[in-house]
């Protein structure tokens, strides 16, 4: 029997989760042990879980789970240094060169544990099974139109905090952006799941938008359009062979570029495309300012689609579903692709 072990986050404004009720019952139905722990801040209620079936415990158990069972979370774990005893489902972020990434695999390799990274879970084609991208565009775009509005009033984007759905924060940042010169954006990555959602609320809230993908940027740059529109919002993963789309000399070239939501957000990678910063930027303080005259603010929060978290969490979940359900042969097919990426950056 496949004990599936669905943590609490533990890290602040993470309110979502990859399992609603729904899935639970399907897990149960189909002969799961499943222990969901409780949580403070989760944005579905636990209440679903228990009557679904599961084993209801208090938050951040899982240290002390079964060593059978499967740890299953979204974001990153504490950041203590023990050992990693267990299978984990995450999102690791530990495969391009993030200095955070390899402590965490020296963690599972002390513990003999393995790390099954959502990012890698992919079918025999090589298409991820499931992703939050859409709504990471969305909030990616909603939040550099604040950055953007609030730098046009002579200020830098305050904090923000997660809404009820996308109708009310569309609402809420159109009635702001009818105050301010309108603003014209830039999206690189347009025809992807991030792009699309990014695409989206511009265009929910008439925002000239210039949609770029593969085509346009074969050359490999530079590419000095970006510079031409006052948002630019990039939606392409770091990996080998991405050009670099914002030198450091961009800063100081001329410019309409005033905001950078860089929703892909990887910049401690080597092979970050935007190169004028080396930080990720959080709820409380959304923008970096990394020019002054004229300002120039980067947007790269990286928990984008929590701002979300009712809308993001079911649509994730029911795209994870299928690959959760298969999870009897987790050291086959996409769980097997993924302990495959896992072995090969972390050797015994």
């Amino acid at each position: 029997m496949v004990h599936l072990w669905v943590r609490a986050e533990q890290r602040p404004n993470e309110d979502r989760v990859g399992l609603t009720p729904e899935g639970a019952r399907a897990l149960v139905a189909a002969g799961f042990q499943l222990t969901v722990e409780d949580s403070p801040t989760r944005a579905i209620p636990i209440t679903g879980y228990a009557e679904a079936g599961a084993t209801i415990v208090p938050a951040h158990g899982w240290p002390d789970a079964p060593r059978d069972a499967i740890i299953f979370g979204l974001k990153e774990l504490p950041a203590d240094g023990t050992p990693l005893i267990h299978r984990h489902i995450l999102f690791g972020h530990a495969y391009k060169g993030q200095p955070a990434g390899r402590i965490l695999l020296d963690r599972f390799r002390a513990g003999g544990g393995t790390l099954h990274d959502l990012e890698y879970l992919v079918d025999d084609l090589g298409r991820r099974v499931a992703a939050f991208g859409y709504w990471a565009g969305y909030a990616g775009a909603a939040v550099s139109t604040l950055a953007y509005i609030a730098q046009t009033r002579g200020g830098i984007c305050g904090p923000v905090a997660a809404g009820p759905d996308a109708a009310t924060l569309c609402a809420r940042i159109g009635n702001a952006l009818a105050s301010v010169p309108r603003p014209r954006a830039i999206i690189i990555g347009a025809k992807g799941r991030v792009g699309t959602g990014a695409t989206d609320f511009c265009r929910a809230l008439g925002i000239e938008t210039t949609l770029w993908d593969m085509a346009e940027t074969a050359h490999g740059g530079p590419f000095l359009e970006i510079l031409d529109h006052q948002i630019f919002l990039n939606c392409i993963l770091a990996l080998p062979g991405v050009p670099v789309f914002v030198p450091q000399t961009a800063a100081t070239a001329p410019r309409a570029l005033r905001v950078i939501g860089d929703i892909a957000c990887d910049p401690t990678s080597d092979f970050s495309p935007i190169k004028l910063y080396d930080r990720t930027t959080d709820w409380a303080a959304p923008a970096l300012r990394v020019h002054e005259t004229p300002p120039l603010d980067v947007m790269a929060i990286d928990n984008l689609p929590s701002l979300l978290p009712v809308e993001s969490s079911e649509d994730y979940a029911a795209q994870l579903l299928p690959a959760l359900l298969a999870l009897a042969d987790i050291d086959t097919g996409v769980w097997g692709r993924a302990r495959a990426q896992f072995d090969c950056h972390c050797p015994a």
